[in-house]
């Protein structure tokens, strides 16, 4: 099953600058595959850095984490009225530069997922070499404002 823009925009409570996943590619019970452009025009590359442009790692992180996210809220009943909270990070490992143009895919399973707490592991991938990888919890919460 796939979704796009549009689609991930009515589950997800992130919105401009800070959504940073363009596309669901598939999704099952256990596993999402997410899709972020890289382009020249996103904000953080005026300083990060001018001469030399590369996406910063913990937006790396941040848009895997937010795929999972995305899986984590699609399993619920009601998942506008629910929003996930970062929790901790591990094991996370930077292989590889992300720069403007490069299609970042991430690959995140569900490893455990008890009441609202949840372990996520995930890797990034730009074509077929890997760029980032960890581990990650959430939290399920309720959605403020709805």
């Amino acid at each position: 099953m796939k979704f796009n823009i549009e689609e991930i925009l009515e589950i997800m409570p992130h919105r401009y600058p800070f959504l940073l996943i363009d596309r669901i590619q598939s999704i099952n019970d256990d596993e999402v595959v997410g899709i972020k452009n890289v382009t020249y025009n996103e904000p953080f590359f005026q300083g990060h850095f001018p001469s030399d442009p590369i996406m910063p790692g913990v937006l790396i992180i941040e848009s895997m984490v937010q795929a999972g996210g995305f899986l984590l809220l699609k399993k619920l009943d009601e998942p506008k009225k629910k929003t996930v909270y970062f929790g901790s990070i591990n094991r996370v490992r930077f292989k590889n530069p992300v720069r403007p143009g490069d299609v970042l895919t991430h690959r995140v399973k569900l490893s455990a997922f008890r009441s609202n707490f949840c372990k996520l592991v995930g890797k990034s991938f730009v074509g077929d070499k890997i760029v980032a990888e960890g581990e990650f919890t959430a939290s399920i919460v309720d959605r403020k404002g709805v």
